[in-house]
Formats: C-alpha cells, structure tokens, sequence
C-alpha cells in the first residue's frame, strides 16, 4: 500500500489529557490535510468510546483517509476499519481471515528479529519502534534510534511505519534512514489545543514531510 508519509495516531488518553475529543482532533487534522488515522485507546470501549471512534470514521470517510483502530479486530470490524496489532495481539493471520483480504492490517515490531519476521505475515505494513524515547507507552520497549532504522530498513519489503517520540525536529531524519511513514501522538498536540492549532499543527507537518 501507499502510506503518507505522516500516520496520525489519535490517542485518547493524550487527547484527554488536553480536554480535547477524538472527533474533535479528527476533524482538525483531517481539514489540515490528513490521510490516514489511527484510533489508540488502550481502556474500555464503552458506549461512549465507540460512538466517538464511529464519529470519526464517518469523517474518514467522507474525507477519503483510511481508518485504522489499535488492538481491537471486533471494533476494528464494526467501524468497517482496517486494524493495528501489536506482537502480543491476535495474531497478524487470525486478524486477516476475520477483516478479510481488503483491510489494511499493520503490526508492530521492536527488534530486528520481530521486524523480519513482519515480512512473512499477512500484514500491508510494519511499523517499528520506539525510534527516540516516548511517554505514549507505560512501558515502552527499548529505543531503537535512527540508525537501526538505517540497518534493518532492508529486512522487510513492506512499507515500514516508525513511531516512538518522532518531532517536528527529527521526523526527516527517520524518513531519511528509510522509512517510508513516520506515526505521530505527541508531536501533533499543541499544549493549548483548539480545533483551529490542531489543523495548524498539521498543515505544518504536512509541509515538512510531503
């Protein structure tokens, strides 16, 4: 598949974090040029959660940028979404016959070995990291840095997505050692978010990677 450069990644507890819904960040970031998001939410899906996830994949929709969901096949189904797995979700082949063969899947990978081993399952995409250090993940995995970007770009044909504390000041680095995408959480959200710093934020790193 051909991924953008920039991978969105709407993560509800740094949303909420700064009072800010993901309908709300979809919006922004779709008006700002997004074409693609991901739905992280590590907590219950409640009622609430999963009307909110269901606000945004209309606005996926209408905005023509596919919608990924974290973790979860069954809403991931539900919201006719494609899914993110990580190595110890369901299973990348298990995820595949229940989405079926057009859903985007991608899986997560944090060494040269899980990377390789990417390259053999029925994903559309790997995603590597943490590339810098990160606050998105209680506990994170060990930093890979730029240069294993660099040294494992080749073990995998897939386009490769990196994630892990990736800024404003270091995202061409990464896309410079390979990658073909870079996954953002932090980096999006400016300290004092409205709907109109959202999609400014965005236009702005649209600029930098296109």
């Amino acid at each position: 598949m051909n991924l953008p450069r920039l991978y969105p990644i709407l993560d509800t507890e740094s949303l909420a974090g700064r009072g800010v819904s993901i309908q709300d960040a979809a919006a922004a970031f779709l008006e700002g040029g997004a074409g693609i998001l991901q739905i992280r939410h590590k907590g219950h899906w409640n009622r609430d959660v999963f009307e909110s996830a269901r606000q945004v994949a209309r606005l996926c929709r209408e905005a023509g940028a596919p919608l990924i969901v974290n973790d979860r096949a069954d809403f991931a189904m539900l919201l006719e979404a494609g899914l993110h797995v990580g190595q110890d979700d369901l299973a990348p082949g298990d995820a595949r016959r229940l989405l079926g063969p057009g859903a985007v899947i991608g899986f997560s990978s944090h060494n040269a070995d899980q990377l390789a081993a990417a390259g053999g399952e029925a994903v559309d995409y790997a995603a590597f990291g943490p590339v810098f250090p990160t606050t998105s993940k209680r506990h994170p995995d060990p930093v890979a840095g730029v240069v294993e970007i660099r040294r494992c770009r080749a073990l995998v044909r897939r386009p490769l997505v990196a994630i892990g504390g990736i800024t404003l000041e270091n995202a061409l680095d990464v896309l410079r050692a390979g990658a073909d995408s870079v996954a953002v959480i932090a980096g999006l959200l400016p300290q004092a978010p409205t709907a109109r710093s959202l999609r400014e934020r965005m236009e702005e790193w649209q600029r930098l990677v296109k």
